[in-house]
């Protein structure tokens, strides 16, 4: 199969219109016999014809390029100020909205930090993280977490983005260490004078509020949220959208910046690799409440150590 062959094939795959020639003509604005030609391979697509129509049916170059041994992969463009996060948020949503269209998308996060989605919900410590990531991703100093503000747009896309979340089959792989480094964000800027300590005991509320969201979630046993308890496993942040349709890898190499790649092997792979390690997982979902509440009161007695921590501290100065 060639290369136009495979790239038919994929956008017959995620089209829903009628008259694939008419979608065509439309997405790159040529006539209907032009598109006809194409369909029919007495033409060739151009690059540029090429790349337009990955970008609106969402295919990954490498569906079409890939090999058994290298994968093309895109990456999320590079956080320096507001700005750019505001279009991550943006971009990160649209490529990620076509899974809530099916109904048998599954996101998988392997949780070496507590996911994203749970801290882009409006809360003080979803500013808290917004702050902490300029803050390092960008290489300088903001002004005090009090003097920080945060614009409408970026948490439009933000909530978007949350929205996927909810509108998908989602499996968390946590372990005892998940919650580290949100508590030792806290911890740093409070010592370094950046967050008052008003506000440092507000943010670490709203982690245990996320704690008991999750726990209820657990107890509840939601169908559409599935947590895992891996003693051993060495989480990293990877990210997996799954279904029949399409698939999604996404893979950290920053704090927030991924590679993107739709290679159907190696997202089988990955998926394979998923299910493995939550076979060797304990399910919080289907566990007895005494391992629930071992977990979960593991991550409050952290949370509590900090607070206490920090408010001796404060004591002390005086």
């Amino acid at each position: 199969m060639n290369n136009q062959d495979k790239l038919l094939k994929t956008i017959r795959q995620h089209s829903q219109s009628v008259s694939l020639i008419d979608e065509i003509a439309a997405i790159l604005n040529i006539s209907y016999d032009a598109a006809h030609r194409r369909i029919s391979q007495k033409s060739k697509f151009t690059i540029d014809e090429t790349i337009a129509l990955c970008n609106h049916y969402s295919i990954s170059m490498d569906t079409l390029f890939g090999s058994s041994n290298k994968v093309v992969v895109e990456k999320t463009a590079e956080i320096k100020n507001i700005a750019n996060l505001t279009d991550y948020f943006k971009n990160s949503a649209q490529k990620l909205e076509a899974y809530k269209n099916y109904t048998d998308s599954v996101m998988y996060y392997s949780a070496k930090d507590i996911p994203l989605f749970h801290t882009i919900s409006g809360t003080l410590l979803s500013k808290f993280k917004l702050y902490v990531w300029l803050d390092l991703l960008s290489g300088q100093q903001h002004e005090k977490f009090e003097n920080f503000t945060v614009n409408g747009s970026l948490l439009e896309h933000s909530q978007k983005l949350n929205n996927v979340y909810k509108n998908v089959e989602v499996k968390e792989i946590w372990n005892d260490t998940t919650i580290n480094s949100t508590i030792q964000q806290i911890y740093y800027f409070f010592q370094s004078g950046l967050v008052t300590l008003a506000n440092a005991l507000l943010i670490c509320n709203d982690l245990k509020a996320i704690l008991n969201e999750v726990e209820l979630k657990c107890t509840k046993n939601d169908s559409g949220y599935h947590l895992y308890y891996n003693e051993l496993l060495l989480l990293n942040n990877n990210v997996l959208l799954s279904s029949v349709k399409q698939k999604s890898l996404f893979i950290p190499y920053t704090m927030l910046g991924y590679f993107i790649t739709g290679d159907s092997n190696t997202c089988k792979s990955t998926e394979d690799y998923f299910n493995y390690q939550i076979k060797n997982s304990k399910s919080l979902n289907l566990s007895g409440t005494r391992d629930r509440k071992l977990f979960f009161n593991r991550m409050h007695q952290k949370i509590d150590f900090y607070i206490q921590r920090m408010n001796s501290e404060l004591d002390y100065n005086f």
